[in-house]
């Protein structure tokens, strides 16, 4: 019973992490027109100043930040499992393996409805990862992760750039792929536009993570997730408390000089910015996401606090439902096979209506819980991933 009293607050200020990691991503891809990049042709000096301030706020909070918190709390949920399973004396690894096949399905639906591929086909893939190192010990779970975050296949290109001016990056034609599904979705074809987004649009998103640096962050951030669930530090007590305060203040602190060299990184010449330019974008931006999971934990613990963000944990819960229907809500209104209101809908008003959106979600997923223990997308994956279950 006491084991059971002290998992409780651990699970609800995951829960609510989580829902204000998926409260942030609908934020961004609202602000995105979900890759459509179509807005309106003329607006009042007033409200173009008013758009580049909510576009500079919103995605200096929240892109690349959002991302990595969802990712994070995936190696923590793996952790949570792979728990649960040993306390049984079973090995989670190869059901693991099931579940991520039946990601690799949610990923293809959310895909057909965003035309830049979607995330969580990454996360499959990345996923494998998890299983490799489940047995690892702790130290070696740290030690991987922050190789991992420390990016060396873009320190690779850079250095080996240096040494042989001839070396480039592999052109991996992802700027033509993207283009193709953006003329497919402009055409309005309700049919090819979900072919090709869950075809070329899924491949131009694998791709486009390789020069990108995802896949290697992902991992990291993968790993990062398992160590903290693996030591317990999402669970309150004093000595978590300090922990978190020690984090807000290292990434606060490394965050100001990141950001800097990432910025004079960005005025040195093209394959400098795409691989040592790369390496401390991700790293300003993991020291800023370092400051939001912070100060998100440890204001947690604060009644008040928690109170006023109780829907997060809510929306949290349903996570892969608000996740998906986000984004068949998102193409609905803005692409041309659905309302088509893109044009008219410059940065404010996407945000306001994707804000809109987060509340009519959060709405729902109470009603839900309250009559299931789990979203409707969420019953299914853990349904299927436990079919043929001995009981």
């Amino acid at each position: 019973m006491e084991r059971l009293i002290r998992k409780t607050p651990r699970i609800e200020v995951v829960d609510a992490l989580r829902g204000f990691a998926v409260m942030a991503i609908i934020l961004v891809h609202n602000l995105e027109h979900f890759i459509y990049p179509v807005y309106p042709a003329d607006s009042p000096g007033w409200l173009q100043t008013l758009d580049q301030g909510v576009f500079n706020g919103v995605f200096a909070l929240f892109a690349g930040k959002a991302y990595a918190i969802f990712a994070l709390l995936f190696g923590f949920t793996f952790h949570i499992q792979t728990r649960n399973q040993k306390e049984q004396g079973k090995d989670f690894g190869y059901r693991f393996l099931w579940r991520l096949l039946l990601l690799a399905g949610f990923a293809t639906l959310n895909a057909a409805f965003f035309p830049a591929g979607d995330v969580l086909l990454l996360f499959v893939v990345v996923g494998l990862v998890l299983f490799l190192t489940r047995n690892w010990s702790d130290k070696a779970l740290l030690i991987t992760a922050i190789l991992f975050l420390l990016q060396p296949v873009e320190w690779y290109h850079y250095l080996a750039h240096l040494f042989n001016p001839a070396h480039q990056l592999p052109d991996l034609k992802v700027g033509e792929m993207y283009a193709a599904v953006a003329a497919c979705t402009k055409a309005g074809d309700f049919g090819d536009f979900i072919w090709t987004n869950i075809t070329l649009g899924q491949k131009a998103s694998l791709l486009w993570a390789v020069n990108a640096g995802r896949y290697l962050q992902t991992a990291g951030l993968f790993l990062l997730g398992f160590y903290l669930g693996r030591k317990e530090l999402f669970v309150p007590s004093e000595e978590h408390s300090r922990f978190w305060v020690k984090v807000l203040a290292i990434s606060a602190l490394a965050f100001g000089p990141l950001y800097s060299l990432k910025e004079l990184i960005m005025k040195s010449d093209a394959f400098v910015q795409q691989t040592a330019g790369t390496a401390f974008d991700m790293w300003q931006k993991l020291a800023f996401t370092g400051v939001l999971v912070a100060s998100f934990v440890w204001f947690y613990q604060s009644g008040r606090f928690s109170r006023a963000v109780n829907g997060l944990r809510y929306y949290g819960r349903m996570s892969l439902t608000n996740y998906i229907t986000q984004s068949i809500i998102g193409s609905v209104i803005y692409f041309p096979f659905g309302l088509s209101l893109a044009p008219y809908c410059g940065y404010t008003v996407s945000l306001l209506i994707g804000f809109c959106t987060f509340l009519l979600q959060v709405q729902f997923c109470k009603w839900w819980l309250s009559k299931h223990k789990q979203g409707p997308l969420e019953h299914i994956w853990h349904q299927w991933t436990w079919m043929g279950r001995r009981k």
